[in-house]
């Protein structure tokens, strides 16, 4: 995969997890099936940790959770320290 289309599919999938926050946001307002929470995880784990934490912040969402203010972070840093280390090898 080029370095183009690996940052095409980052953009994609964090733009998605940002939206899924929005719509489950909007969900919850009107009492409505949501969005479990593993799926916001493993969008996460997919990449969209950045778009994840954009949505909990944006529209106050799940920012009381440890589940989510705890592990989205973590999973990012240990995401940004991939990215690191591959570029260094």
């Amino acid at each position: 995969m080029t370095q183009n289309s690996l940052l095409a599919c980052l953009l994609i999938i964090n733009a998605a997890a940002f939206l899924l926050m929005l719509a489950d946001k909007r969900r919850a307002k009107k009492k409505l099936w949501r969005v479990p929470e593993n799926i916001f995880l493993l969008f996460a784990l997919l990449g969209g940790s950045v778009g994840i934490l954009a949505g909990m912040y944006s529209f106050r969402h799940k920012t009381r959770k440890p589940k989510f203010y705890i592990c989205v972070p973590v999973i990012l840093a240990a995401q940004i320290l991939f990215i690191v280390w591959r570029m260094g090898t």
